[in-house]
């Protein structure tokens, strides 16, 4: 017996900036007044991001995270100017890696 689901020579959607991914390697610098706060969480849910914590050292009064988050690069810009406009600092870890 031969089953068949959807059709058999579907093509492959053409890829648009509203469906194109991009991922970025982020280190994230947090100021002491956002330590406690849900950043990471926030940027998933309000942005539409995946985030992967690669590395972090949270302290009572300093952190910093180091990220891949992937993402339309609309969302990406998003999140990073929203990350800006909080006071976190957002530096671009593929720029030293090159």
């Amino acid at each position: 017996m031969r089953v068949s689901i959807g059709r058999a020579c579907a093509e492959a959607p053409t890829p648009t900036p509203e469906t194109d991914l991009t991922r970025r390697r982020l280190k994230l610098t947090f100021p002491e007044q956002l330590i406690q706060e849900p950043i990471v969480y926030t940027l998933g849910k309000r942005f539409d991001v995946v985030t992967n914590i690669r590395r972090a050292d949270v302290r009572e009064t300093t952190g910093w995270i180091v990220m891949e988050v992937s993402g339309t690069e609309q969302r990406l810009d998003e999140a990073r100017r929203h990350l800006e406009g909080l006071g976190v600092r957002v530096d671009d870890l593929e720029a030293y890696l090159e």
